[in-house]
């Protein structure tokens, strides 16, 4: 896929655009990352500063999720017709002043409003960032890229991770959250700018109704099984080790640091691997039975040695981020780049529901039960995704 001269243009000097694109869609995915991130790192600041319940928290933990549930499939029809280069900046731009203003609250219930809008707009970058990448990327590349564009979930929590216990512990945590909005607004400002629509496109599916696709459905389904599994450990691993084990916030977020420094290398590995195979479903399911598979080791470590539960911990939350951009791309691919951004939005809405319920069902489990049963119970669902994506798998001759 060779961009226009003009194109080409505004790239450095021997990259190609694509690459161009991938980075600027892979920073401005990571700023909304760090935002649903960032809420799991200061978890402990944010139920001390509103004097929050476990089960208050978990909907604090599920606010972004929940605002972007119901917006993203929008967002990704918007993208297929108006372009990403004006959906994305708009959204981000919405989200940055949200988040601005949560920063500066004393009301939880407002703090959680702001949070939902801060995702019902930070969900413009989902569906559209992808189809930026599928636009740009050829088949033989895609697996990569998105491996790479979907990196930005571990990137953005690591720098969650290691920048707002430290600033919200220095300045408070209002200015943790203008933070992500000041890193929001930058993002929006860097993709006006730079993403530009692809010179060539490979050719489309004769029909393309991604809505109507029941293997569309079926990888979105499975999507969301997968990631009860991946939530228990990104959105719970900071409370965990400060409740129950007596971590400091910060000595947590280091823990949940190296699981995304972990996982940002299993997303890209994913991609490759799956280009290397043409294959997106077989090695997907390979990973969900790897989820199951720390999820219970950290169960029965729960109270074990610190030297043996952090390193479970590490492997299981990098192990439990593996997935997505595997998902990701087999439901872009099924529609073609052209209504990649319907069933992108689909896919994400699907996610972003089991994104939304994961958190809250898994601190309620634990305030019924225990973490041990929590980690247990949160470790069925991959294997249930692992189950339902057999249909899907592609056969080899």
């Amino acid at each position: 896929m060779a961009p226009s001269p003009a194109i080409s243009a505004a790239a450095p000097a021997g990259v190609p655009y694509r690459w161009v694109v991938l980075t600027v869609g892979t920073v401005a995915q990571a700023s909304v990352s760090a935002v649903i991130l960032g809420v799991a790192v200061l978890a402990p600041e944010l139920r001390a500063h509103f004097d929050l319940s476990l089960g208050e928290t978990g909907v604090v933990l599920a606010a972004v999720g929940i605002g972007m549930t119901p917006t993203l499939l929008a967002w990704g029809l918007l993208a297929d017709k108006a372009g990403e280069r004006l959906v994305i900046p708009l959204g981000l731009a919405a989200a940055a002043a949200a988040l601005a203003a949560s920063g500066f609250v004393n009301s939880s219930r407002i703090f959680i409003l702001l949070l939902v809008a801060a995702g019902a707009f930070g969900a413009s970058v989902n569906a559209a960032s992808g189809r930026a990448v599928m636009q740009w990327f050829p088949r033989s590349e895609r697996g990569l890229a998105l491996g790479i564009r979907q990196a930005n979930v571990p990137v953005g929590g690591l720098v969650s991770a290691l920048a707002l216990p430290p600033l919200a512990a220095s300045a408070g945590v209002g200015w943790a959250f203008f933070a992500l909005g000041a890193g929001c607004g930058v993002c929006a400002v860097c993709s006006a700018v730079l993403l530009r629509d692809a010179s060539h496109r490979e050719p489309q599916p004769v029909t393309s109704r991604p809505l109507r696709d029941p293997a569309t459905w079926r990888i979105s389904w499975s999507a969301a099984l997968l990631v009860v599994g991946q939530t228990a450990t990104m959105s719970f691993t900071v409370l965990f080790l400060h409740t129950a084990r007596g971590f400091s916030t910060g000595s947590a977020a280091a823990v949940l640091a190296g699981a995304q420094v972990l996982g940002a290398c299993t997303r890209v590995g994913a991609g490759h691997w799956s280009d290397r195979l043409d294959a997106r479903i077989v090695p997907m399911r390979h990973l969900a039975l790897g989820i199951t598979g720390t999820l219970v080791l950290v169960a029965v470590l729960t109270r074990a040695s610190t030297w043996l539960l952090v390193p479970a911990l590490v492997c299981a939350g990098g192990v439990g981020l593996s997935w997505n951009g595997l998902s990701f791309t087999a439901a872009a691919e099924i529609a073609g780049s052209n209504a990649s951004g319907a069933a992108l939005g689909l896919q994400q809405t699907v996610l972003g529901l089991g994104g939304t319920i994961a958190p809250i069902g898994f601190a309620n489990v634990v305030s019924a039960t225990s973490w041990r049963v929590a980690f247990l119970v949160a470790g069925v669902f991959p294997l249930l995704g692992w189950i339902m994506l057999r249909p899907l798998a592609e056969r080899r001759g």
